[in-house]
């Protein structure tokens, strides 16, 4: 149902933009969170936007470098990725749900992507 996007390789200090889009259907009415899971590691929140668009969430890793955002066809949601750090290095997995407020765990949602492949090189 979700498919995330825009992975790649980078170079320490700089950016991607990744794509969280719902295949045949809206976004609308649904908050959207990235999450990440580096090798070895448990899934971690990252960033998060209401159902509104009207507020945002981030962790205090990414706050200030990252952006998050609704695509103006309301079907997709971006994640803006810049000063990129190699502790930035994962797999970025986007979701939704339904439920408010909008939630910064993993338990918070139904509906996943399949991930993308981050890695920034030092």
């Amino acid at each position: 149902q979700l498919q995330a996007s825009g992975g790649g390789l980078v170079q320490a200090g700089g950016s991607l933009r990744l794509s969280c889009a719902a295949s045949g259907r809206t976004l609308s009415g649904y908050a959207v969170g990235w999450f990440r899971q580096a090798p070895g590691k448990g899934r971690e929140f990252v960033a998060a936007i209401s159902w509104s668009g009207a507020n945002t969430y981030f962790s205090d890793s990414v706050k200030g470098r990252f952006t998050i955002s609704r695509g103006n066809a309301r079907n997709t949601v971006f994640l803006e990725m810049n000063s990129l750090k190699s502790e930035d290095t994962g797999t970025y997995y986007c979701a939704a749900t339904r439920r408010r407020p909008t939630p910064i765990v993993e338990s918070g949602y139904e509906y996943w992507g399949q991930g993308t492949q981050v890695t920034v090189s030092s």
